[in-house]
């Protein structure tokens, strides 16, 4: 898949999160196969550019290319700037956010709300193109209720905007998370434009982003909820599009590797004190819906320092390989 200059490789990518896809996640992801990683979403009002928490969300310092960063807004002209801002500081693609469907960024009449107006669209999609040189894509979902999937004409608005690439999630915003995905729609976007079109929602495993693929004829599957413990799946599932076969499932001494890696970049990206607590939810999702789950995380959630919650993920996962070396919690 291309992104303006940008070949996208493999055609897998880590969907943007709150809260999830940091700078070191990003990096985790990458380093495991995705061919491209958003930022979680930064917010357009300049009056928080400087915080703590925007600060962090706009350092891509030893990001690996292409550097994709996440605005949200509702005005076109704070859109516009924002996107600017931030190619100043190291983004190579933006990509502005229409589908996020939390109650706090749509009732600021942000994220998927905007779907609801499409003249507004329009223009933001207008000024945060005319504003910069690098790519500019659009996240949205199949529309703001079951009621009105009009998703399709936001895809066509975007095409003639300029938008350079359109990842659409397989729920409208009322929606959420619950239910299933449908491909339907997307499949229809893909079938009217000529960009790049990446599909989004529900996709977990090699198998379904093959058949999302087939179903839709997307350039590309975005991943999101089920990376959250299980970064590698990028790798499976560019392996499976590849070869057709499943790559072994991670050992249980390189998945220790991995969670050590991660908890040690979170460490050093947030400083201690806040990096132990923010990795605690980072070691419930790999422990989730595992039999180790409620004993792993008895564990790991007793330590308050780097060093004991370093010690104690190692120590367990030591403990598990020698107790039956065969096994893998990836299972």
């Amino acid at each position: 898949m291309q992104i303006g200059p940008y070949r996208i490789e493999p055609n897998v990518v880590l969907a943007p999160m709150a809260g999830v896809t940091d700078k070191p996640f990003r990096q985790l992801c990458k380093r495991l196969g995705a061919g491209l990683a958003m930022s979680e979403m930064t917010i357009s009002d300049p009056r928080f550019w400087q915080t703590e928490k925007s600060l962090r969300r706009m350092d891509h310092d030893g990001e690996p290319a292409p550097v994709g960063v996440q605005i949200a807004g509702t005005e076109p002209t704070m859109l516009a700037d924002a996107a600017r801002y931030n190619v100043d500081h190291g983004a190579q693609i933006i990509d502005i956010n229409m589908g996020c469907p939390a109650k706090k960024v749509c009732n600021a009449w942000a994220g998927s709300a905007l779907m609801q107006d499409e003249a507004l669209v329009a223009r933001i999609l207008d000024a945060v193109v005319r504003a910069v040189d690098v790519p500019v894509t659009l996240k949205i979902r199949t529309g703001w209720c079951t009621e009105h999937r009009n998703a399709p004409t936001i895809a066509r608005i975007a095409e003639d905007a300029g938008i350079a690439a359109l990842a659409v999630h397989g729920r409208t915003r009322d929606q959420h998370y619950t239910g299933t995905a449908e491909y339907d729609t997307i499949a229809a976007i893909k079938a009217a434009l000529s960009i790049p079109v990446l599909a989004n929602g529900d996709i977990d495993s090699p198998e379904k982003a093959l058949a999302v693929l087939r179903h839709t004829g997307v350039d590309a599957v975005m991943v999101g909820r089920a990376a959250q413990g299980r970064p590698w799946i990028f790798r499976e599932i560019a392996h499976f599009l590849a070869t057709g076969t499943h790559l072994p499932p991670p050992t249980l001494t390189e998945i220790r590797d991995i969670l050590l890696d991660h908890l040690e970049a979170l460490h050093a990206f947030y400083g201690e004190a806040s990096g132990v607590r923010i990795a605690r939810k980072h070691l419930g999702w790999y422990a989730k819906d595992r039999p180790e789950n409620a004993a792993f995380r008895s564990v790991v959630n007793r330590a308050e320092t780097a060093a004991m919650q370093l010690a104690l993920t190692r120590d367990y996962f030591d403990a598990l390989a020698a107790g039956d070396t065969g096994r893998s919690l990836a299972a």
